[in-house]
Protein backbone atom coordinates (compact mmCIF):
# COMPACT_ATOMS: atom_id res chain seq x y z
CA UNK A 1 0.00 0.00 0.00
CA UNK A 2 1.50 3.11 -0.81
CA UNK A 3 1.47 6.29 1.53
CA UNK A 4 -0.72 9.72 0.57
CA UNK A 5 1.14 13.07 0.38
CA UNK A 6 -1.12 16.45 0.74
CA UNK A 7 -0.87 18.08 -2.88
CA UNK A 8 -3.95 20.49 -2.55
CA UNK A 9 -5.51 22.74 0.13
CA UNK A 10 -8.19 24.88 -1.05
CA UNK A 11 -9.67 27.99 0.89
CA UNK A 12 -12.08 30.31 0.14
CA UNK A 13 -12.13 34.01 0.65
CA UNK A 14 -14.38 37.40 0.23
CA UNK A 15 -11.60 39.75 -0.35
CA UNK A 16 -8.72 37.84 -2.28
CA UNK A 17 -6.26 41.03 -2.52
CA UNK A 18 -6.93 40.72 1.48
CA UNK A 19 -6.13 37.40 1.80
CA UNK A 20 -3.26 37.68 -0.53
CA UNK A 21 -1.97 40.44 1.59
CA UNK A 22 -2.64 38.44 5.05
CA UNK A 23 -0.54 35.03 3.32
CA UNK A 24 2.26 36.70 1.73
CA UNK A 25 2.77 38.04 5.38
CA UNK A 26 3.52 34.45 6.33
CA UNK A 27 6.05 33.82 3.16
CA UNK A 28 3.82 32.74 0.39
CA UNK A 29 3.69 34.03 -2.96
CA UNK A 30 0.74 33.58 -5.15
CA UNK A 31 0.22 33.80 -8.89
CA UNK A 32 -3.46 34.03 -10.87
CA UNK A 33 -4.75 30.94 -11.89
CA UNK A 34 -7.85 30.09 -14.17
CA UNK A 35 -8.86 26.85 -15.19
CA UNK A 36 -10.89 26.74 -18.18
CA UNK A 37 -14.48 28.61 -17.19
CA UNK A 38 -13.51 28.73 -13.61
CA UNK A 39 -12.94 31.59 -11.52
CA UNK A 40 -9.81 33.24 -11.32
CA UNK A 41 -8.17 32.41 -8.22
CA UNK A 42 -4.83 32.68 -6.46
CA UNK A 43 -2.17 29.80 -6.22
CA UNK A 44 1.40 29.28 -4.26
CA UNK A 45 3.25 26.46 -4.28
CA UNK A 46 4.77 25.18 -0.87
CA UNK A 47 7.17 21.96 -2.24
CA UNK A 48 4.99 19.04 -3.46
CA UNK A 49 1.98 21.03 -2.28
CA UNK A 50 -0.75 23.47 -4.41
CA UNK A 51 -2.38 26.41 -1.67
CA UNK A 52 -5.33 27.94 -3.27
CA UNK A 53 -7.82 30.26 -2.24
CA UNK A 54 -10.87 30.87 -4.35
CA UNK A 55 -13.07 33.82 -4.04
CA UNK A 56 -16.07 33.03 -1.86
CA UNK A 57 -19.29 32.64 -3.98
CA UNK A 58 -23.09 33.09 -2.94
CA UNK A 59 -23.75 29.99 -4.24
CA UNK A 60 -20.47 28.36 -3.06
CA UNK A 61 -19.12 26.33 0.10
CA UNK A 62 -17.42 28.04 2.65
CA UNK A 63 -14.34 26.50 3.72
CA UNK A 64 -14.70 28.52 7.47
CA UNK A 65 -14.12 25.51 9.59
CA UNK A 66 -11.07 24.31 7.84
CA UNK A 67 -7.96 24.79 10.04
CA UNK A 68 -4.54 24.48 8.53
CA UNK A 69 -0.70 24.97 10.04
CA UNK A 70 2.30 26.06 8.85
CA UNK A 71 5.92 25.28 9.89
CA UNK A 72 8.08 28.52 10.05
CA UNK A 73 11.53 29.95 10.22
CA UNK A 74 10.95 32.91 13.10
CA UNK A 75 7.47 33.07 14.60
CA UNK A 76 8.38 36.18 16.21
CA UNK A 77 9.54 37.65 12.98
CA UNK A 78 6.43 36.40 11.40
CA UNK A 79 4.13 37.86 14.24
CA UNK A 80 5.63 40.99 13.49
CA UNK A 81 4.93 41.00 9.66
CA UNK A 82 0.94 40.60 10.55
CA UNK A 83 1.49 44.34 11.98
CA UNK A 84 -1.17 45.68 9.51
CA UNK A 85 -3.53 42.43 10.65
CA UNK A 86 -3.70 43.32 14.63
CA UNK A 87 -7.21 41.15 15.03
CA UNK A 88 -4.93 38.03 13.70
CA UNK A 89 -2.87 36.93 16.33
CA UNK A 90 -5.40 34.48 18.17
CA UNK A 91 -2.56 32.83 20.40
CA UNK A 92 0.18 34.11 20.93
CA UNK A 93 3.79 32.83 20.08
CA UNK A 94 5.07 30.40 23.68
CA UNK A 95 6.73 27.22 23.52
CA UNK A 96 5.21 23.68 23.47
CA UNK A 97 5.83 20.26 23.27
CA UNK A 98 5.88 20.65 19.62
CA UNK A 99 8.13 24.02 19.28
CA UNK A 100 7.11 27.45 19.24
CA UNK A 101 3.72 27.89 18.82
CA UNK A 102 1.06 30.68 17.77
CA UNK A 103 -2.68 30.17 16.46
CA UNK A 104 -3.61 33.78 14.44
CA UNK A 105 -6.27 34.01 12.43
CA UNK A 106 -6.89 35.05 8.57
CA UNK A 107 -9.38 38.05 7.49
CA UNK A 108 -11.70 35.33 6.44
CA UNK A 109 -11.87 33.20 9.72
CA UNK A 110 -9.85 30.44 9.09
CA UNK A 111 -7.73 29.24 11.88
CA UNK A 112 -3.85 28.90 11.16
CA UNK A 113 -1.14 27.23 13.68
CA UNK A 114 2.22 28.63 13.11
CA UNK A 115 4.80 26.51 14.57
CA UNK A 116 8.97 26.89 14.89
CA UNK A 117 10.87 24.06 15.18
Amino acid sequence: MSSASLNLVVLRSADLERARGFYECLGLQFTRHRHGCGPEHLAAELGDCVFEIYPLSSNGASTLGTRIGFRVQSLDALITALCDFPDAIVTPPQDSPWGRRAVIVDPDGHRIELVQT
